[in-house]
């Protein structure tokens, strides 16, 4: 069965036909969330949290777009909700309290390191909280997911030119965030 088929099963009320689709993409779901927050634990929860995203907007779900493109954007925008929540936690602690620091001392950083990531990931998450969704979107898709331009204008069903021209904008509007936020700090 394709994609659509299990929708339509789901909307009439057949809630296994969703674990399809699950089964389906979990693994492309799960390694973009692992790509974008580079922490398993934090990849799991994303991944979890977009799939329940999904099941709870499914019903509402009109296929002009694919299901994946569908499922996609929402796990990107759940990687950068939870990236904005759980960055610097996510990067000093592990699910059970313990410091990486503790499990890793030759690769821990400074203090003095881990505040200027901190303060480095603060104003980058500011700045890009700044960005419309449709110029945060393509510099997630392109810088952090390492898409092409093709593959970004096949997934928002733009055209490549769209997708160049977002980019361009995205990356100068960024830019100029980043410099306001510093100069405020």
């Amino acid at each position: 069965m394709d994609d659509i088929s299990f929708i339509e099963n789901f909307k009439k009320g057949d809630t296994s036909a969703f674990g399809s689709l699950v089964e389906k993409y979990q693994d492309r779901i799960y390694t973009l969330c692992r790509y974008m927050l580079e922490n398993q634990d934090d990849a799991n929860d994303a991944a979890q949290d977009t799939f329940v995203k999904a099941f709870q907007g499914l019903k509402a779900f009109t296929p002009t777009s694919s299901f994946y493109t569908w499922l996609y954007r929402i796990a990107v925008n759940t990687c950068l909700d939870h990236k904005r929540k759980f960055s610097f936690r996510s990067l000093l602690f592990s699910t059970d309290n313990e410091t990486h620091i503790d499990s890793f001392p030759s690769q821990a950083p400074s203090p003095e390191s881990a505040y200027a990531t901190k303060q480095s990931m603060q104003v980058l998450q500011a700045a890009l909280k700044r960005l419309s969704e449709k110029y945060r979107v393509v510099i997630v898709l392109n810088e952090l997911e390492g898409l092409s331009y093709e593959e970004i204008a096949e997934i928002l069903d733009v055209s490549v030119g769209t997708v160049k021209s977002r980019i361009s904008r995205a990356r100068a509007e960024l830019h100029k965030n980043m410099k306001k936020i510093t100069e405020q700090k």
